[in-house]
This record gives C-alpha cells, sequence and structure tokens, in this order.
C-alpha cells in the first residue's frame, strides 16, 4: 500500500509539471499590477474608453452645431435639347435649347439657440450661356440676408443646450466609474485564483501529513495501538487528499485562463498572485462620501438628464397639436447684365417673406393624447428618479459602513488563521504522540483549512469594497484626490 500510495502521488505531480518542449513562463502578480493591466488591456476598459470618445464627439458635434456654418453651393447644368415654349395665345411651340449654366454662391449659416431659427447671410453668381445665339448673361446676388423660424414649435436648440452639458459631464464620469469597476471584477478574479491556489496549496500540505500519518499509522496498527477503523479513516483522508490535489489544480488551471484572459494576456504563461497581508488603514465619514459622490459621480447628472429628456418630450408633444406657423424672411440685392462688372452696378433689391399656417380642426383627440402619454412619462421618470437617488444614497452608506469594519474583520480573520494553523500543527503532533485521536485531528484539520478560505475572502471583501467606494464616489481616500482623466490623450 505504501508504494502504491506513493506512485499514484507521483503520476499526479507529475501531471502539474509542464510538457516537453513546451516553454511556459510563470509570471508573479500583485493586486495593484493586475488592476493597473486590467484598466489598460481589459475588454471592460478597452470598451470605455470608446464610449467616451464616441461621448466625445457627439459633445463636440453639438457644439458645432452652435457655430457658423459656411457651406459653399454649386450646381451646373448643360442642357441640350427639344423643349415645348407656350406662346401668349395659349398654344406652345417646340424649340430647340443649347445652353450652359453655371452658378456658385457661399452661404453663412448661424442657428440661434435662443429662439431655435436660423440666421444666413449668402452671395452668389450665375452665368448663363446660349450656344444658339452666341451671347451670355450674368446675374449676381452681392448679399442676401435671410432669417427662417417656427413659431410656437419646439425649440431643439434650446433642450439640447440644456441636455447635452450634462451628458458629456456624465459620460466623464462614466468613464472614471467604469475603470474602477473594471478594478473591482479583476480583484474578484484575482481573489478567485488566489483561493484556487491557496485550495491547490493546502491539498499538497493536507496530503503530505495524511501520507505521513498514514505510514506512522501503519506500524501503530500492526502493533495494535490503534483500531482498524481509524487506520481505515486515515486511508479514506490520503485517497480524499488525492482527489483534492487533481480538482484544485483544474481550479487553479481555469481561472488562471479567466484572469489571463481578462487582463489581455495573450501568451501561455502561468500566473501565480500574491496576497498581501498588508491593507489600507483609513475611516471614511458617512457625509463626506455622500457629498464627494454628488460632486464625482455620474449618477446625478443621469437624474437630471433623465428628467430633462421627460420634460423635453413633453414639450415635444405639445408643440405638435395646435396652432403653428413656420416664418420665412430674405432680403437682398440683385443684379443681371450681359457683362459682369455691369452685373455688379446698381443692383436691385428684392424682398421675400413667407408664412405657413397650419391649425387642426379635428383630430379626434390625437394630440391631445400624445401629450398625456408625455406628460404621464414625465412623471413616471420623476417618481423613478427619486427611487433611484434613495438607493442611491443607501448603497453608498452602506458599503461605507462595511468598508469602515472590514479592515478590523481581516485582522481577526488574520488572528484566526495564525492560530489554526498553530491548533493544526499542535493536533498533529498530539495524534502522533498517541494523545489524541482522528476526531480531534480532522476537525483541527478541518478548522484550518475553513480560516485560511476565510481570511482569504476576507481580504477580498475589503479589496471589492475599497474599489466599489472608490468608483462611487469617484475618490481615493487613502491619498485624498479626486480620480480623473486625462481625457484629450484619449483622443489621439
Amino acid at each position: 500500500m505504501k508504494n502504491n500510495n506513493k506512485h499514484i502521488l507521483f503520476i499526479v505531480l507529475l501531471g502539474l509539471l509542464p510538457l516537453p518542449g513546451i516553454a511556459q513562463d510563470t509570471l508573479y502578480m500583485t493586486l495593484p499590477q493586475a488592476v493597473e493591466m486590467a484598466r489598460q488591456d481589459s475588454p471592460d476598459a478597452i470598451a470605455a474608453r470608446h464610449t467616451f470618445r464616441a461621448a466625445y464627439w457627439n459633445w463636440r458635434s453639438f457644439k458645432a452645431n452652435l457655430l457658423p456654418s459656411i457651406t459653399f453651393l454649386s450646381n451646373p447644368y448643360l442642357n441640350r435639347s427639344i423643349s415645348s415654349v407656350p406662346l401668349e395665345d395659349g398654344s406652345e411651340v417646340y424649340v430647340h435649347r443649347n445652353q450652359l449654366s453655371m452658378d456658385a454662391g457661399i452661404t453663412i449659416n448661424q442657428n440661434i439657440p435662443f429662439t431655435g431659427g436660423s440666421l444666413f447671410v449668402s452671395t452668389s453668381l450665375e452665368r448663363l450661356d446660349l450656344f444658339t445665339d452666341k451671347t451670355n448673361y450674368y446675374k449676381t446676388t452681392p448679399v442676401v440676408i435671410g432669417y427662417e423660424q417656427n413659431l410656437f414649435g419646439y425649440n431643439q436648440f434650446k433642450w439640447d443646450k440644456r441636455i447635452e452639458p450634462l451628458r458629456y459631464t456624465e459620460a466623464k464620469k462614466v468613464l472614471v466609474e467604469t475603470l474602477e469597476l473594471v478594478a473591482a471584477r479583476t480583484t474578484f478574479k484575482f481573489f478567485e485564483l488566489a483561493v484556487a491556489q491557496s485550495s491547490w496549496e493546502r491539498a499538497l500540505y493536507n496530503y503530505a501529513n495524511a501520507d505521513t500519518l498514514y505510514q506512522f499509522a501503519q506500524g501503530r496498527y500492526d502493533i495494535g495501538t490503534i483500531t482498524e477503523n481509524e487506520m481505515l479513516q486515515l486511508e479514506l483522508n490520503l485517497l480524499t487528499e488525492q482527489t483534492n490535489i487533481m480538482n484544485t489544480r483544474i481550479t487553479v488551471d481555469d481561472q488562471v485562463q479567466e484572469l489571463r484572459s481578462y487582463l489581455g494576456i495573450h501568451e501561455a504563461v502561468e500566473i501565480v498572485v500574491l496576497t498581501s497581508d498588508r491593507i489600507p488603514t483609513f475611516h471614511i465619514p458617512v457625509d463626506e462620501a455622500l457629498k464627494l459622490a454628488y460632486t464625482n459621480n455620474p449618477e446625478p447628472e443621469n437624474m437630471q438628464r433623465l428628467r430633462l429628456e421627460s420634460e423635453s418630450n413633453v414639450a415635444y408633444a405639445k408643440s405638435q397639436r395646435g396652432f403653428k406657423a413656420d416664418l420665412y424672411m430674405q432680403f437682398g440685392l440683385t443684379q443681371s447684365a450681359r457683362q459682369l462688372k455691369e452685373a455688379y452696378r446698381n443692383p436691385l433689391d428684392q424682398q421675400l417673406v413667407s408664412v405657413g399656417i397650419r391649425l387642426p380642426i379635428l383630430d379626434w383627440g390625437v394630440g391631445k393624447g400624445k401629450v398625456k402619454v408625455a406628460i404621464s412619462n414625465r412623471d413616471k421618470v420623476y417618481t423613478q428618479v427619486e427611487q433611484q437617488r434613495i438607493d442611491f444614497e443607501s448603497n453608498i452608506i452602506k458599503l461605507v459602513k462595511q468598508f469602515n469594519i472590514q479592515g478590523d474583520k481581516v485582522t481577526l480573520a488574520f488572528k484566526t488563521d495564525q492560530t489554526a494553523q498553530r491548533r493544526n500543527d499542535v493536533a498533529r503532533r498530539l495524534y502522533l504522540l498517541g494523545k489524541s485521536d482522528i476526531l480531534d485531528l480532522n476537525a483541527a484539520i478541518n478548522e484550518k483549512n475553513n480560516a485560511r478560505h476565510t481570511y482569504i475572502m476576507a481580504l477580498y471583501n475589503y479589496w471589492n469594497l475599497y474599489y466599489g467606494i472608490r468608483s462611487l464616489t469617484g475618490y481615493d481616500f487613502e491619498t485624498h484626490q479626486a480620480l480623473t482623466e486625462n481625457y484629450q490623450l484619449l483622443m489621439k
């Protein structure tokens, strides 16, 4: 039996070694190193940066829409055809057309957010060549000033001016928040691997102890100082630890792959995580955390934006019912002549004023119904936002309170782990001396295993709360600095 056990252990341990011809490096990694790698190369971080870039260019488009735009217009055409021309007596004749028209114009347009209208200034030049008569004409429009406005309608510019700055501010804060959530997700995967590695190391350690105890017990069994039941229990412990070695190693490999994939590591390297017993110790005042959250977290902007968007929808619904009018005004100078310079002399003035009116007489309540729906949706958003605000504050208060005591939990878990280890060593020595039974030994082994797992989970909970609070408050309470990103660098 002794040789058989050693053979089994040899096979198990051999299976854990890299295969011949396959080089596999080992990367030793601390939590801060893993977090930094995730911030740069994890899929979530890359997606967050692309999302911010899209928000940035939407913001740039909104800003550009408030600035003057300059447009060049040209629509030249050649017409060589036969077409009908009406005469004064009402009859028509067919004439041959052979002409070329060329034109060019520049228009400067400026949107007016206050009114929702648009002001424009333009200038243009046209030339018409009649090839049949071998003549040409010029038409000039030195300057035209115009304005168009939707009266009593929906002012998109006014609402965009209130909503878009909130949207961009929210996008910047979301980026910071997401990167902290990336750190929290990395922490989860890091400690998943730490737990797996710890379980594997414990399995190896426990197997070595189980094998030693089993070999020692065989001698005692041969002389009759222990029962067959106790001997079978020790053999069962040995077999269980052999199975644990294989199972925990599979789990380690799975967790290494998970962490490697999330960190963006494409090489087949073995990762060994190094957990530190040292943690930052500081206290977070709840009131300060709430204040910082309302300053740095994107949630307040999100709630305010949802309110404004619901109010905008109500305004749009109201603008679509009742009296509507469109105003178009244009004033300028124009002239035509056979010579270009003559076309700019003594220009004639031109005016154009147009007012379009639409007044629904009977719509069977369609417009009213749309307004009622928009108002109902707005009120629902108000209720949801208020509940969102309450949940937001409650979550911050809960996490801060948990964090403020988590450091003490880590300290207690560490002491428990050390005590359980010593207890296991003592129980093992007492059993070898014949001063305790197998039940006490198994209890000590289980206590040691559970204490180590509890300690690692206490560390995980600490760092998970640490990055969770950073994501909510946008603030590093350890260094007393607001979290931010180099937004301009992201645009390169």
